[in-house]
């Protein structure tokens, strides 16, 4: 064989291999991204930093999800400044390929003037949210933004109609993790019943049953928690419909973590765009730091955190007294015979390990739109 003809098999030669392991390698990345947990982030989303924001970011830094969009109601915050929190963190982090989806401004039925006149009657609520006199101000009106605002924009769909787009395109493989007032997901069922059967689970943070803590806001009232207090229609609307399982992180397993300076500290030493933020633009607030959404964010992301756990029965009381909006539970033998679903309630952690995960995803690099990071 000539020496031209033998360097021309070697470049024949050479030409095949690579192609077959790009195949290979494409091949392998595509059954990896199959692999990821399919997930919608329903979030109230105050920022910058904070429970929500961190409580995304901790789901988006995981190489095992796949955040389908970020769906947004008024909560802890107005729908408004929580977008552009959201849009603006998302830049932050080089993940501008999820969709940012505006969802509801206001609860169904509850409406700031009626709370306010409930409050004469029944006494004062230690966190109203968006309406919360000391923060208040009007509902589409921009707050400030120390991390800068936004440049991209919000998806042009509504957050109830993406959400069931959704279900429909993956049937029985999306989990619909909700870390804030539930009217979005009540809006999504009145669209299409069958939104919650076409869902793989809902994950939820919210209600309170008997927590163990010395916070003042639980001491007289430990049934009442925000997210489905605000909303207390939505909630009774969601809790009842026909999910293949639910997953509840209450009050009860929150107030056992804390954000603390130290733990501020550790993230803060990383070098990823989400612990950068997470330094520069967390910090501790008040007496009690709970650790809410990122606590529900995290034990999806690792069941085994979780040491304690009890099906119960959930609803929401509807009467207008001073329980209105209250968690209403039962166990199966008293459980009312009518629509009421199983909830899987959360009761204890491994708080040490909960924080080391908190710390490593968060300074983890971002894994980055259609490619699945080394883990």
């Amino acid at each position: 064989m000539k020496l031209g003809q033998f360097r021309n098999h070697i470049a024949v030669a050479t030409a095949v291999l690579v192609a077959c392991l790009l195949a290979q390698g494409q091949a392998r990345d595509q059954a990896q991204n199959q692999d990821r947990r399919k997930v919608i982030i329903d979030q109230d989303a105050a920022g910058p930093a904070g429970t929500d924001q961190q409580a995304i970011l901790l789901l988006i830094q995981s190489t095992r999800t796949d955040v389908l969009g970020i769906t947004v109601v008024t909560g802890d915050a107005w729908l408004t400044e929580e977008v552009a929190h959201t849009l603006r963190v998302l830049e932050l982090i080089g993940r501008t390929d999820i969709p940012v989806v505006p969802g509801a401004e206001y609860p169904l039925v509850r409406t700031r003037e009626d709370t306010e006149r409930w409050e004469q009657r029944y006494g004062s609520v230690a966190w109203l949210g968006a309406w919360t006199p000391s923060v208040y101000h009007p509902a589409r009106e921009l707050d400030a933004m120390p991390e800068g605002k936004p440049s991209p924009k919000a998806a042009d769909e509504d957050a109830a109609h993406f959400l069931v787009r959704m279900v429909h395109k993956y049937p029985h493989e999306v989990t619909i993790y909700e870390g804030g007032p539930m009217t979005n997901l009540a809006l999504a069922i009145s669209l299409d019943p069958e939104f919650p059967s076409l869902a793989k689970e809902l994950v939820f943070m919210g209600a309170s049953l008997n927590p163990q803590t010395a916070d003042p806001e639980f001491a007289n009232t430990p049934r009442r928690e925000f997210n489905l207090w605000f909303d207390p229609e939505a909630a009774h609307i969601v809790l009842r419909a026909p999910w293949k399982k639910i997953v509840c992180t209450p009050v009860d397993i929150s107030v056992k973590t804390r954000m603390t300076n130290e733990l501020i500290d550790k993230v803060k030493a990383g070098s990823s765009p989400a612990a950068q933020y997470i330094g520069k633009y967390s910090h501790l607030r008040g007496s009690y730091n709970y650790l809410w959404d990122e606590l529900a964010a995290v034990a999806w992301l690792e069941p085994a955190i979780i040491t304690k756990q009890e099906i119960r029965y959930m609803d929401v009381d509807l009467d207008r007294g001073a329980g209105y909006g209250d968690t209403l539970t039962w166990f199966d033998q008293d459980k009312p015979h009518r629509e009421v679903q199983p909830v899987e309630v959360q009761f204890d952690l491994d708080t040490e390990k909960f924080y080391k995960l908190f710390v490593e995803l968060l300074t983890a690099p971002t894994p980055q739109a259609g490619k699945v990071a080394t883990p």
